[in-house]
């Protein structure tokens, strides 16, 4: 993208009710509603809807087919993975076998439950889908239900399995109640009254659907050496799972204009936790890139520290205290060991080794390879991930959550470890692949690691050397203004010494770096604004090979937006900051999800989907506008 202000189409605010668009049905392979109605040869990023069990996910695209979804973790390998390349890589279809639809979706009020409605005339059927929450011990199910509402329709049931992401075709044998399919550790069995055939290694059931009728669908993954599961009441399972979401969404305390959007964002993180251990992905998916056809793809099903601090306010601050107590335990359990030894990153049982690897025989989404598994940046250097630490850490005591010895002990000896650490060149918060450098954000993230310590020991929740960690603290602040900033233009920059803008520096005054009504913190965001916006949605920085070691080009990033909004909110400028939020929330897709990044001029989703950080962004936010004491307003006031 050239320097300057891009040109860009903003897309307008939808509705979070039921949403209609006609398009055509049936199609060879997964398809998607096109801007015109008609199908597209893949489905986009935003036609997908999200269901889970707090172990895992799945993604339905609008047009019936589950195209994504891995068994039985977050980052397990997929057994349907067409997301990433074709429907030989396997997906699950359930969908009117005629043209002319028009289809309707949304979430049971409050839930993870998900309902498309596909119209034709007078004829109706309603497909839900969900998977039952909370899960068993060692089997995970989907349901599918399918429920004819008037009249009657031709349907028709397309599962194609295939293990390791679409590598492994399973042996597939008739069942009594359905058929079962194995290969290697895992194994599948899909009940259903419906007729199955084998066709060209696809299983297929054509039936009609009348008014009244149901037909039910249950997969249910296992250990293939293990005895198979009995089988699960679909009608049952579907008002237990209402039951345990409704009730999880009551226990937010959000209240104003924004509440329904938050709720749903926090379904969402819910989501995208991993109950066993309380670690949260930062997204389901993995490659699903940040530039259509580009290389900027990367696997996010595992849990980054930086996330620490703004999902432990998130939940906080919604009412949710044991989901907040849970990830802080998950954070000092995945950073014990030596200082020197702590990651950036950890699978969500707190695993260390996250070797990244290429998949060939994956085309990826839209053309966009190599298709990545695991994450090489797990063993980079970046600093800002001690000051997410100490925040995170300090910021659970300021709500009451009671401090642990162990807790203690990880902050003092951090603290000891950065003294000797913090003038190291790192990667920085965007995982760069190029040359390391000082990265600004990294030196005012060591300020909050020594400012937190400091405020920590005033309390009385930590011990240590405080006037030495204030002296610290004070040659870091310094260090920061006169290196970090670029005194000709009176903005901070990315790197010491350095020019280029960087939209990591709005966290200045959200961490409390400098106060809200200082000027520097004024023109940052100001020309931020300007020179990283495009249509008012901001870049993290411009993208070139010399900098991050990647070809140029990608999305807005929607965390940064968000921060935007909350500089102009502490800012007392109001109009602008809801102005900005607003822009944000009408982007969501009709089911009120986000993505990682946004391209404005295409009105598409890029990057992984749901994206953890960009829906903490929406809650965080939303408190900042509505609460004297949101997250920003308690960190600038201190």
């Amino acid at each position: 993208m050239e320097r300057g202000r891009p040109r860009c189409v903003i897309v307008t605010e939808v509705s979070q009710s039921w949403r209609g668009v006609s398009a055509r049905l049936w199609a060879p392979r997964a398809c998607t509603l096109g801007i015109d109605g008609s199908f597209e040869l893949s489905s986009r990023i935003e036609d997908y809807a999200l269901i889970g069990n707090c172990v895992t996910s799945a993604l339905v695209a609008r047009d019936g087919s589950i195209d994504w979804l891995s068994f039985p973790r977050f980052d397990s390998p997929a057994c349907f993975a067409s997301l990433l390349g074709d429907p030989a890589n396997g997906r699950w279809l359930i969908a009117p076998d005629r043209n002319g639809m028009r289809v309707e979706r949304r979430y049971r009020p409050d839930t993870m439950i998900l309902e498309t409605r596909f119209r034709s005339g007078s004829d109706s059927v309603l497909l839900i889908d969900f998977m039952p929450v909370p899960a068993k011990r060692d089997t995970i199910e989907i349901v599918r239900l399918l429920r004819g509402e008037s009249g009657s329709m031709r349907m028709r049931m397309e599962a194609i399995f295939r293990f390791d992401y679409g590598n492994v075709i399973p042996w597939v044998r008739r069942h009594e109640g359905g058929l079962s399919a194995i290969a290697g550790p895992d194994a599948l069995v899909l009940r259903t009254p419906l007729s199955l055939e084998g066709r060209d290694m696809t299983t297929v059931g054509e039936f009609t659907l009348n008014e009244g009728e149901t037909m039910p669908f249950v997969l249910t993954w296992y250990r293939s050496h293990e005895r198979e599961p009995r089988p699960t009441d679909p009608s049952a399972a579907l008002e237990k799972t209402e039951r345990w979401w409704q009730g999880w969404a009551r226990r937010n305390r959000t209240k104003g204009e924004w509440r329904d959007a938050t709720t749903r964002s926090l379904l969402t993180l819910k989501a995208l936790t991993y109950a066993p251990t309380g670690g949260i992905v930062a997204a389901p998916t993995t490659s699903l890139p940040e530039r259509l056809g580009g290389v900027r793809n990367w696997d996010y099903r595992y849990c980054w520290l930086r996330d620490a601090t703004f999902t432990l306010y998130a939940f906080l601050l919604s009412g949710y205290r044991a989901e907040a107590q849970a990830w802080r335990e998950w954070l000092l359990r995945a950073i014990a060991g030596a200082p020197e030894e702590i990651q950036i990153m950890y699978g969500i049982g707190g695993e260390r080794r996250l070797d990244e690897y290429e998949l060939p025989w994956l085309a990826g989404y839209e053309g966009s390879a190599p298709v990545r598994v695991g994450n090489a940046a797990y063993t980079q250097d970046q600093l800002d991930v001690f000051g997410e630490i100490m925040d995170a850490l300090y910021s659970a005591t300021t709500h009451d959550i009671e401090p642990e010895d162990d807790a203690r002990r990880v902050q003092e000896v951090l603290l000891e470890h950065l003294e000797s650490r913090w003038t190291v060149p790192d990667a920085g918060i965007w995982e760069i692949r190029g040359e390391q450098r000082r990265h600004t954000h990294s030196a005012v993230m060591a300020w909050v690691a020594f400012d937190r310590a400091v405020r920590a020991i005033e309390r009385g929740t930590l011990r240590g050397p405080i006037e030495s960690w204030k002296a610290q603290r004070d040659t870091i602040h310094a260090e920061v203004c006169a290196r970090g900033y670029d005194s000709e233009r009176g903005v901070f920059v990315q790197s010491f010494d350095g020019k280029a803008l960087d939209a990591a520096l709005l966290r200045v005054p959200l961490v409390g770096f400098l106060p809200p009504g200082d000027p520097r913190v004024a023109r940052t965001a100001d020309l931020i604004a300007r020179e990283l916006a495009c249509d008012g949605f901001v870049l993290r920085y411009q993208t070139d090979d010399r900098t991050d070691g990647l070809p140029p080009g990608e999305g807005a990033f929607l965390l940064c937006s968000f921060w935007l909004a909350d500089n102009f909110a502490l800012m007392g400028r109001m109009s602008e900051a809801r102005a900005m939020f607003e822009r944000l929330l009408a982007i969501r897709n009709d089911v009120g999800l986000l993505p990682e990044e946004y391209d404005p001029r295409a009105q598409r989703f890029l990057g992984n989907f749901p994206q953890a950080f960009s829906h903490v962004g929406l809650i965080n936010t939303a408190h900042n506008l509505s609460l004297a004491q949101g997250p920003a307003k308690r960190r600038a006031k201190s």
